[in-house]
């Protein structure tokens, strides 16, 4: 019984820090996030498109949902077939239709395509910083959901590889975060990652989940 309250204790800290870390958000640091650095440890991800360049719109949606008493959040292997970021851990998401009504509605429809996530399930919290992706000229804005129960996760084989989901706390857990050093578009950089399932988690999707972070243990969250 005392376990079982103890679980059930984290589940409710884990949802009150997710919803006091989105209704106060605070300006990004590129300081205390996970992005590409030089050798010398200088950030080396434009966050803004260059002078002239006008990106399209993106979003994508980070969903928070409870199992086992505490919250989890399902990640995507995308599929080989894409044009862009190819064999990739991701998250739903993609470009801004032009029906959609601005990046909450994208990353919503986006989620029920890939995952089959139902945009009704889901309770819309906040958005995190957008930021620039120069491989495909996105203008990315992550959104944060909570899902009001397990969902049923079916991956659009056309887009999704695979699917697997990591708890909370992994991303919080400072011992999940590694650091190596890659050669990217001709040049040596210390690349860092989360890694989650024997995946190594980069760029734009480290950056994000970084943020998060960040904004969670502002609140006062920890593993």
């Amino acid at each position: 019984m005392m376990s079982t309250l103890a679980h059930t204790s984290l589940l409710v800290r884990q949802i009150a820090a997710l919803r006091a870390a989105m209704a106060h958000p605070t300006p990004l640091k590129v300081e205390e996030v996970l992005i590409f650095r030089n050798l010398a440890g200088q950030p080396m991800r434009p966050m803004q498109p260059p002078p002239g360049v006008a990106p399209r719109t993106a979003a994508v949606l980070l969903l928070f949902y409870p199992r086992d008493d505490e919250l989890w959040i399902p990640l995507t292997l995308r599929s080989a077939r894409l044009t862009t970021h190819r064999g990739e851990v991701s998250l739903p998401g993609g470009g801004c239709d032009q029906h959609d009504d601005g990046p909450v509605a994208t990353a919503l429809r986006e989620a029920w395509e890939e995952l089959a996530i139902s945009p009704d399930c889901v309770e819309v919290l906040g958005t995190l910083t957008s930021f620039y992706i120069a491989p495909s000229n996105n203008c990315l804005t992550p959104v944060v959901g909570l899902n009001r129960g397990q969902p049923t996760i079916r991956p659009d084989p056309h887009e999704v590889e695979a699917a697997f989901s990591v708890p909370l706390r992994r991303l919080l857990d400072p011992q999940t975060v590694a650091e190596e050093v890659w050669e990217l578009h001709g040049q040596q950089m210390r690349v860092p990652f989360f890694l989650l399932e024997g995946h190594k988690v980069w760029g734009a999707t480290a950056l994000l989940l970084s943020e998060l972070v960040v904004r969670l243990r502002r609140v006062g969250l920890s593993v």
